[in-house]
Order: structure tokens, then C-alpha cells, then sequence
């Protein structure tokens, strides 16, 4: 009986703890720190998406096989320097990262350009280069798993992390 009764506590505590991760901040609060907006409520996510960091920093989207900055980076950018300006004791370390297209070597030399674009955009901003590192993931930290054009446009972009 005892048994009984710790299993059912132990179903209510995880049915409760589920239901309570279930809710996604980033895409509550408004902040400019969210992936593109999806019409596919139901798209796996993978690991961005589980650990995607709310922080003062907003992320840096590409099109497809390309490291250039739109003016939509270039003005993502310029509001990530205006914020490292006034937290001159903080650096980021800027994560580039890709789809699931192209091989993984290619994928790892591609976010690294990417990552690389939005440090040196940073730099000519004024920010210090020892402020910025880099690093590249290619597409093995997928912040959307589905193979399509709404999850590969979230995973091609270049994330920060306020250090």
C-alpha cells in the first residue's frame, strides 16, 4: 500500500513538473533574443531550443550557405554592441551555428565564418576583440530538428552567450 502511494505521488510530482516546462519564455516575453516565428506549432526542437538562453543579446540569423549580414543582423548587431558598451565587464562568446544540410566539415567551416562575421561587424562597432570569442558548431546543436525551411532558418545563425 505504501508502495502504491509513493508511486502515485512520484506520477502527480512529474505530470506537475512537466506540464510546468511547457511554457517558453523567450516567446512570452517579446524579447528580440527569439528565433524566427514558426507557422508549425508542432516542430520537434532540438538543442537550442531546450537550452535556449534568455540574455541581453539577440541572435543573428543567415540565408542558406551564406556568413553576410542582412540589415536585419547588421541592426541585431548594433544593438548587442550598444548593450557589451554599457557592460564593458562582460565578453560573449558567439556560437556559429547551421542546418542539417552539407556535410558536418562544411557545417563546421561555415559557422565558423558566421561567427566570425558577427565578431568582426562587433569590432568594427567599436567593441574590443578580447571581449568576443568564437567557436562553431555547425549543425550539431540544431535549435529546430525538423527538415524543413521554418526549422533550417532557425539553426542558421550565429548565438551569444553573455560571459
Amino acid at each position: 500500500m505504501k508502495k502504491h502511494i509513493i508511486n502515485g505521488v512520484l506520477v502527480f510530482a512529474l505530470m506537475a513538473t512537466a506540464g510546468c516546462s511547457s511554457s517558453n519564455n523567450a516567446a512570452s516575453n517579446g524579447s528580440a533574443n527569439q528565433p524566427p516565428a514558426t507557422t508549425e506549432p508542432a516542430l520537434k526542437t532540438g538543442y537550442g531550443f531546450d537550452q535556449w538562453q534568455q540574455g541581453p543579446l539577440g541572435d543573428v540569423f543567415y540565408e542558406f550557405d551564406s556568413s553576410d549580414l542582412s540589415p536585419e543582423a547588421q541592426q541585431q548587431l548594433k544593438d548587442n554592441a550598444s548593450w557589451l558598451e554599457s557592460n564593458p565587464q562582460k565578453g560573449t562568446t558567439i556560437e556559429g551555428h547551421c542546418d542539417s544540410r552539407g556535410t558536418s566539415e562544411y557545417n563546421i567551416a561555415l559557422g565558423e565564418r558566421r561567427s566570425a562575421s558577427a565578431k568582426e561587424y562587433l569590432v568594427r562597432l567599436g567593441i574590443a576583440s578580447s571581449r568576443l570569442e568564437t567557436v562553431s558548431y555547425g549543425e550539431e546543436r540544431p535549435f529546430a530538428t525538423g527538415e524543413n525551411d521554418e526549422a533550417w532558418a532557425k539553426n542558421r545563425r550565429a548565438h551569444f552567450v553573455v560571459k
